[in-house]
This record gives C-alpha cells, structure tokens and sequence, in this order.
C-alpha cells in the first residue's frame, strides 16, 4: 500500500484542521458528562416537573443507570457521529477533484481508501475513550467509583460498534459517491439492523449484539457474562467491518476518477 503513511498522516491533520476532531469530541464530552448526571438527578427533575401525578414509582439512581444511560446515548448520538465522520470521507474528495490528485501521485488505491478509514477509527478511538472516561469520573463522583478496567473494556467495544456505522458509512461513500446517499444508507442501515438484531440468532453476530456483554463487563458482573457471546459479537462486528472495507477497495478500484 503505497503511501499510506503519508496519507494517513494527512488524514489525522485534515481531521483537526477541519474542525472533525475537535467537533465530535466535545459531543462525546457531552454524552460522558450528561450521562451520569442525567442518571442522578433525573427523578428529581421528573418530581420537580410533575409533582404527586408521577404515574409509577422511580427506582434509586445508581452507577447501573448512568452505565445504561451512557450506553444509550453512545448507541444513538455516537452512532449518528459515526455516520457523519465517515458520509463525506470519498465523495467530498471525488467530487472536489482531489481524489485524482492524489491518485496522480506514488499513492496506491488501497492506501488512499485505508488511510482514510484508519483515520475515522482514530477519530472514534479517541472520542469515545474521552466520552468514557469522563463518564467514569463523574459516575465515580455521584455514585461510587467502578471497575477501570471493565470500563475501559467497555469503551473498546462501543467504539468497535461505532466503528461498523462508520464502516457501512464508508461503503456508501465510495460507492454512491455522494455524501448525502451515504449518510442517507449508512442511517437506514442502522435502524435496519437494529430491527434485525430483534431476532436474537442474529443479535449475536451483529454490532448491537455488544451492547450487553459491554454492559457486564463495565459493571464487573463476570458470571453473567458469556464468553461466546462476546466472542461471537467481536468477531460478527470485525468481518462486517472487514467486508464494508473491501467492499469499499472493490467499488473505488471501479470508478473513474
């Protein structure tokens, strides 16, 4: 893959001078702090807007919920993220010119398609480890303090989720060769999937099928965690992952520049 350091290094600089990085970022910031808090002070806000007419007894806040509600937040807000990193990643370049540009230069196909999708993974990597651990310290510091390391294996597998959104993303990029469509499939993908993974053989092979084996891990609950299940999770996300990447390689190989 000629060139691919050079262009993955120009990936990582475009990110920050095109306000990319910096942007997402301070959403996952958002989600990391307003995660906790929203756990925490959520019944108290719900009695303060409605008084005695609350229809059913709220449960306690606990770590659990701000767990839950970070999560959530990750598996739709981030999810979105996900997709505009990644809806303009090839067809902002093809249809600027640039594409044969730096065609024209000693940069193969493969390295100008990877060095752009490792740079969305980085992207992702380092907003979501922001988002998680700023969760962490404020779960810490309005409930109690939980396990690192099962957070930080937590943060691996949403962004591993992030990642496939991305990916499917990607795919559409290169392929359309609009940014609009991408976004447009890589959204309808999404919700598409996640009404798929109600059936749970499915599930298991699918990124949503991490959602609960990260939520084990993070809470430290080992025995009711099934090692095959997340096995089986990881992998199904990685060939999905994979198989949008080549996808991607085999639709930008065909196209004119």
């Amino acid at each position: 893959m000629s060139g691919f350091g050079t262009l993955f290094r120009k990936e990582l600089t475009e990110s920050w001078r095109t306000r990319r990085l910096p942007i997402v970022a301070l959403l996952f910031l958002a989600l990391g702090i307003m995660s906790p808090l929203t756990a925490r002070y959520l019944n108290e806000i719900l009695k303060f807007a409605m008084g005695d007419q609350l229809p059913l007894a709220m449960p306690e806040p606990s770590a659990a919920m701000a767990l839950q509600q970070l999560q959530k937040n990750l598996g739709q807000l981030g999810a979105l993220a996900a997709i505009a990193i990644a809806m303009g990643s090839v067809s902002g370049e093809l249809d600027r010119g640039t594409a044969a540009l730096v065609m024209a230069q000693p940069a193969s196909r493969p390295a100008f398609l990877f060095a752009k999708l490792a740079g969305i993974a980085v992207v992702l990597a380092a907003c979501t480890a922001l988002g998680v651990g700023v969760a962490w310290a404020y779960t810490a510091i309005l409930f109690e303090p939980m396990v690192p390391a099962g957070w930080l294996a937590f943060a691996v597998l949403a962004w591993l989720g992030l990642l496939a959104w991305s990916a499917i993303t990607f795919l559409a990029s290169t392929a359309t060769g609009s940014a609009t469509a991408a976004a447009g499939l890589g959204f309808v993908a999404m919700i598409a999937l996640s009404v798929v993974s109600i059936v749970p053989a499915l599930d298991r092979v699918l990124p949503t099928g991490l959602a609960l084996p990260s939520y084990l891990l993070a809470t430290g609950d080992m025995e009711a965690l099934d090692a095959g299940t997340l096995a089986t999770a990881v992998i199904g996300t990685v060939v999905l992952i994979g198989a949008c990447a080549g996808g991607s390689l085999l639709a930008f190989r065909r196209r004119e520049l």
